[in-house]
């Protein structure tokens, strides 16, 4: 991950840090050799830190502890730096075009530090360590009356890599939420891991003491597939195979590709689940809609799993009849701001309910995430009330 954007990180640390020496630190009254050595040795450190992670041959280090570390000391002392620089520089150009006498770039930079040193703090404790319980009503015609009223809880992102052991009580008042529901049926929607199914073998037990009176159905993530390894592609395929293992170990049902179906007396709906199905190199085109549902009844209820929400419109829609789907995937960029997280630049839907006529589609923000993170994003069990609508 480091050494993809290895130039950029580099530029970041150095750029600032030389901004503010010859701009500042130069003058006199700050001009001691020991002012600009005491400047420069963080940038110095952070800047062997980024040589040493960039040189990582997989996407991320299997203990991400050191990476995560990295992460936040580059949100905490390099990111501050090139705001405040950034802003200074602006403020410069704007004070020689107005002929102003201050700065006042400066201090808008001060403020905005602030500001993200207090989202970067907020965020990284209280707001990762924050679970809701959302509730989500759900009509349609096409419900079979056995099932008015039937209740599915969604998990999706759980990233359990990311719960170290001081993090594991994450997890455990994470189950703990989602069997107090007392639902008729779990689905997790992707994304177990980070990058190694041998994060998950800590936490079957826990993951396994998942119930529901009809079950757990999960689908694969792209982080599932090992994607992000470099390895071959045979090692790649038995960490597959061992992620595949461990879910049906946990007891979960898990979909590829394929559908069961839930009875009800004499009524039925269809669970389905696709392979994961993005638009990018480490998150292929992998779901067949054709297969997934193939001998079930255009009347039937299909309630789509799908991990990436970008298929729903490229392939879900137009290929078939399912009246709701659940994803996840975009955490919400784990930010959000009155509303609004840069991931709606990237995705038309990314978390909550969107209707295209009849049809719908749930985004979940997930669970966890990759980086211990989050800031008007927490993690979210769903409690998904189908309703049958009365024609």
């Amino acid at each position: 991950m480091i050494a993809r954007i290895f130039v950029y990180l580099l530029l970041m640390i150095v750029l600032p840090c030389l901004y503010v020496d010859l701009r500042y630190l130069r003058r006199k009254r700050f001009g001691r050799v020991w002012v600009r050595v005491l400047w420069w040795l963080p940038g110095f450190c952070m800047t062997v830190f980024t040589v040493v992670l960039a040189m990582h041959p997989d996407f991320a280090p299997a203990d991400t502890t050191a990476l995560n570390f990295y992460l936040f000391l580059l949100g905490l002392l390099v990111v501050p730096n090139f705001v405040f620089a950034l802003c200074s520089v602006v403020g410069l150009a704007l004070k020689k075009w107005l002929h102003m006498r201050r700065n006042y770039g400066n201090h808008v930079g001060l403020a905005m530090v602030a500001v993200h040193w207090y989202v970067l703090i907020y965020g990284s404790t209280i707001g990762f360590n924050e679970i809701v319980v959302k509730h989500i009503d759900y009509a349609s015609a096409d419900l079979p009356a056995a099932f008015d009223g039937y209740r599915i809880v969604q998990f999706s992102d759980a990233h359990v890599g990311t719960y170290s052991s001081d993090r594991d009580y994450l997890l455990d008042a994470a189950v703990d939420s989602i069997n107090a529901q007392h639902a008729d049926m779990i689905v997790f929607t992707g994304d177990l891991q980070n990058m190694r199914p041998v994060e998950v073998e800590r936490h079957v037990r826990t993951l396994s003491s998942l119930h529901a009176l009809d079950g757990v159905f999960s689908v694969l993530g792209n982080h599932d597939y090992a994607d992000y390894l470099h390895a071959d592609t045979a090692t790649k395929a038995a960490n597959c195979r061992r992620m595949v293992d461990l879910q049906r170990q946990m007891g979960w049902t898990l979909l590829r590709n394929e559908h069961r179906v839930v009875r009800r007396g004499g009524d039925s709906i269809i669970v389905a689940g696709m392979e994961n199905d993005g638009i990018s190199k480490r998150s292929p085109e992998r779901g067949d809609v054709g297969k997934t549902l193939s001998g079930t009844s255009p009347r039937d209820f299909v309630l789509m799993l799908q991990h990436d929400p970008s298929c729903w419109r490229r392939k879900i829609l137009p290929q078939c009849n399912a009246q709701l789907t659940l994803s996840g995937h975009t955490h919400g960029m784990q930010f959000e701001l009155f509303g609004w997280s840069p991931i709606a630049f990237k995705y038309s839907e990314w978390g909550g309910l969107y209707r295209e006529g009849a049809r719908a589609i749930f985004v979940s923000t997930g669970l966890g995430g990759f980086l211990p993170f989050r800031f008007g994003v927490p993690g979210e069990v769903v409690v998904i009330t189908l309703h049958r609508k009365k024609a």
